[in-house]
């Protein structure tokens, strides 16, 4: 018998099915901008109305959340996850997302599973106006087991050069205020699943995974709700590093943040993370976002509007003349 590609692990068969499972929800993504369909060697999407426009891009993964989902056998929200890591990276700067690629990659391919990966992104751009223009499935046998799965993807959105937020304007006396997080979002999970190795143990009323896999949380709505109504000087979008290597990416030298600790809203997840494992509370807010998905930086006078515009938002600290670029206390 000769040999085949099929012969040596990769089945293009399977990558055809996955393709026709996702190609009428991807367009469904699509908009006046993106000039050509699924199937190119390269997407295209035109840039019109702007002024000055400047390309905002960022890239990103999931990490070992995926291990959980696919313990678990539950796809629908890593795609979420993928997108909404490099799509809130970009929000940091004022950009509206523009479009998204991804990247999938496994040792053998199952349709129905890459399917339901790629129509959770799908479910994340149609929220934040943005374009699935294309994407890769690579079929790796060898590289990675049957079963295993990776997942990357790249946002690149649009701002007008005058409007970019940079955090240059943030000055002593500003206001911080905290955007919730949905949960751990997508960092920490090689220490989450060192903690918690069963993910079918039941945690308030239902299995844990449930808890584990709540998607992050998409902020394209809120930020650009109030940056139509209010000036934000400093976005900080709080991912692997947690709080305190996060929130100094948007503070100028010379100043620091001063954050009340007593004031932030730890989901209870996070609290029995810690208690169960015996973290201690610095390293708890050096890894995970312990309930802050994000943190502004906004006038004083701006805060309390800030306040008034979005329901769940909350007022944790302050913006200091300071060497040290973080203080909790």
């Amino acid at each position: 018998m000769s040999n085949t590609y099929k012969s040596a692990g990769v089945d293009k068969e399977e990558g055809y099915k996955t393709v026709d499972k996702i190609k009428k929800a991807v367009a469904g993504t699509h908009n006046a901008n993106v000039l050509n369909n699924l199937g190119s060697f390269g997407a295209l999407y035109e840039i019109a109305g702007y002024k000055n426009p400047v390309l905002v891009s960022g890239t990103d993964g999931v990490g070992t959340k995926l291990k959980v989902a696919l313990d678990s056998k539950k796809y629908g929200s890593i795609g979420v996850d993928c997108f909404a890591m490099c799509a809130n990276d970009i929000l940091c700067h004022g950009a509206k997302p523009l479009f998204f690629l991804d990247y999938l990659a496994c040792g053998k391919l199952d349709s129905e599973i890459a399917a339901e990966i790629v129509l959770g992104m799908v479910e994340a751009c149609k929220d934040n106006n943005c374009a699935l223009i294309g994407g890769e499935t690579a079929e790796m046998p060898g590289m990675y087991q049957p079963g295993d799965y990776d997942v990357a993807g790249f946002c690149v959105g649009i701002v007008e050069k005058e409007e970019i937020i940079d955090g240059s304007k943030v000055a002593a006396g500003h206001k911080l205020i905290a955007l919730p997080s949905s949960g751990f979002h997508s960092n920490g999970f090689s220490l989450v699943r060192k903690i918690f190795p069963d993910f079918n143990e039941e945690f308030e009323g239902k299995p844990l995974y449930e808890t584990l896999l709540v998607p992050t949380r998409l902020y394209y709505k809120p930020i650009h709700k109030l940056l139509e109504e209010v000036e934000i000087d400093g976005i900080a979008h709080i991912t692997g590093g947690g709080l305190i290597e996060n929130v100094p990416r948007m503070i100028p030298q010379g100043l620091g943040a001063k954050i009340d600790t007593s004031k932030i809203q730890i989901p209870s997840i996070m609290l029995e993370l810690e208690k169960r494992g015996k973290i201690a509370r610095k390293e708890m807010y050096g890894t995970f976002n312990m309930g802050v998905g994000m943190v502004l930086a906004v006038d004083a006078n701006h805060a309390p509007k800030v306040l008034d515009l979005l329901d769940d938002a909350y007022e944790i600290g302050e913006i200091v003349k300071s060497e040290n670029q973080i203080e909790l206390f």
